[in-house]
């Protein structure tokens, strides 16, 4: 037997054997980048302060986005690999605020696949440190974006459909309302300029201001984009497609067969995605893996692979995957590759058999 410190030294080790830079981002980073990258949800696990100018800052709370900005900063481009093992700071329902996180970060490398290749492997010999043999769900985002690219649907619906991949309860929300939306003749609308005119009038007429809150522009914007949306049908055929395509989870490769199946009967072309799981599930060793066709974190720059590692009881100990689309969402002016994951190291820890 181990005892914890021991399996600490042997994670630092691993750690440090990925090569590359060993980063060491602050400890207080502005809080403006996780509200806008991650959302409202994401954004109450957050422990906030300010300066003395109102400027928002929290405490480290996951070590991917300051090591993206980061390089960003320093002339991204360039093959870089980073890891890190320390503490991050999120207000959680059970557990401390405060606890370690393992990982690395593969960056602008000159192929994706060896680069999720290399992270799946880091995360394997991460959780074989603690015993576990974990239970691995992989999740394929760019499937489900080569599959709703060539559905038929009106574009307009596209975006926002995508928008909700990932959020199960606010998907069967937005299915279930097109469904149920009639199909329904687009009646003639007043020009832009007429309908900020009208609002304006309304506005000053009920004495509200037209520069707090939302201004007329912005509420003509917006009652003409709802109005293209309620007029934009999706074809029942279309919702069924999703339907099913969602319903497809369990062991990876009767999984990946049903998809197939799906593709097939719908003429759809999904060949380099689903090329690019099957190799990946060679890789995973006698981990038990499953494929979740509605699977993918909650975070909309995500792009191809994805996947979670789960202990005995169900708990993610490990979650990551393809994320190309974060650095040019920081601020980089052409696409850039990227694969990472994160470990959970208290929740490692408590897999060890007492």
């Amino acid at each position: 037997m181990t005892n914890a410190a021991y399996r600490r030294a042997q994670l630092e080790s691993l750690v440090e054997a990925q090569g590359g830079c060993r980063a060491a981002p602050q400890l207080l980073l502005k809080a403006d980048p996780y509200f806008d990258l991650a959302g409202e949800e994401f954004g109450r696990r957050l422990l906030l302060t300010s300066d003395l100018t109102g400027a928002e800052y929290c405490l480290r709370p996951d070590f991917t986005l300051p090591i993206v900005t980061d390089y960003i900063a320093q002339g991204a481009g360039a093959p870089a690999a980073f890891s890190y093992l320390g503490p991050i700071f999120r207000q959680r329902d059970d557990g401390p605020a405060e606890f370690d996180q393992a990982g690395i970060e593969l960056l602008a490398q000159p192929d994706g696949d060896i680069a999720l290749d290399q992270v799946l492997t880091f995360a394997r010999a991460a959780l074989s440190l603690y015993g576990v043999t974990p239970q691995v769900k992989l999740g394929g985002v760019g499937m489900f974006e080569a599959l709703l690219a060539q559905a038929d649907m009106p574009d307009a619906w596209r975006s926002r459909i995508r928008h909700r991949f990932g959020h199960t309860e606010a998907m069967d929300r937005l299915l279930t309302r097109l469904e149920q939306a009639p199909a329904t003749q687009r009646s003639e609308q007043p020009s832009r300029d007429e309908l900020v005119e009208d609002v304006t009038a309304r506005m000053v007429s009920a004495g509200l201001s037209l520069s707090d809150g939302r201004s007329p522009a912005e509420i003509a914007d917006r009652y003409l984009e709802q109005q293209a949306l309620d007029a934009a049908h999706v074809p029942t055929s279309t919702l069924k497609l999703l339907r099913d395509y969602f319903a497809i989870k369990g062991d990876a490769l009767d999984a990946l067969r049903q998809v197939e199946a799906l593709a097939d009967a719908h003429r759809l072309f999904l060949g380099p995605p689903m090329k690019a799981i099957r190799r990946h599930l060679d890789g995973l060793g006698e981990a038990r893996v499953t494929f979740d066709a509605s699977f993918s974190p909650r975070l909309d720059y995500y792009t191809g692979i994805v996947f979670e590692m789960r202990g005995q009881g169900g708990t993610v100990l490990v979650s990551g995957g393809q994320y190309d689309r974060l650095l040019e969402r920081l601020g980089a002016t052409a696409p850039i590759a990227a694969s990472g994951c994160a470990l959970w190291v208290d929740r490692l820890e408590a897999e060890w058999p007492k």
